[in-house]
């Protein structure tokens, strides 16, 4: 059983770790955060990050919520900035109760469209967003170039008027 939560300063040692855990350039343009580096920043804070748990507390994974655009016409849109489950514990739910609970709480927020970008080869992760309800609403072909490869952008949305999600 996954029980997601808000975040506390409490859990940035267990996020910094599932942080390392998870990087890969498969899931991630950005380059590893070196060892050490905190989890909770500027950017990162504990009101904008929802953990899951397992039935023992354990820390399962997190969903980070954030402002892409900080512009008073862009506010009804929030964006998943970041998803990430134990290795360990993958395959058990908790990604789909954080993506669950982070379309809840963007729109407990007010949000209209909640969206997120994901690598094109990475097909577990699109097909869990689309099953949550998201939907393509373009590709950056060749974003990227990880590991010699030229790696597409998928945007994805989730739009909180049922017309919308097609």
């Amino acid at each position: 059983m996954i029980k997601v939560r808000p975040a506390s300063i409490a859990d940035e040692t267990e996020l910094a770790r599932i942080d390392l855990a998870t990087w890969t350039p498969a899931v991630s343009p950005a380059p590893a955060p070196p060892a050490g580096t905190p989890f909770f920043d500027e950017q990162t804070r504990p009101e904008n990050v929802l953990v899951a748990e397992t039935a023992t507390a354990a820390v399962a994974g997190y969903a980070k919520l954030g402002q892409s655009i900080p512009l008073p016409s862009h506010q009804h849109v929030l964006e998943l900035t970041g998803i990430a489950v134990d290795p360990t514990l993958q395959r058990a739910g908790a990604g789909r109760s954080l993506v669950m609970a982070a379309i809840e709480e963007a729109g407990r927020r007010q949000a209209r469209k909640l969206s997120l970008r994901v690598l094109g080869p990475n097909t577990g992760a699109r097909r869990l967003y689309e099953s949550c309800g998201f939907t393509v609403e373009g590709v950056l072909r060749g974003e990227f170039l990880l590991d010699g490869d030229l790696v597409d952008d998928i945007l994805m949305a989730y739009f909180y008027h049922p017309k919308q999600n097609v």
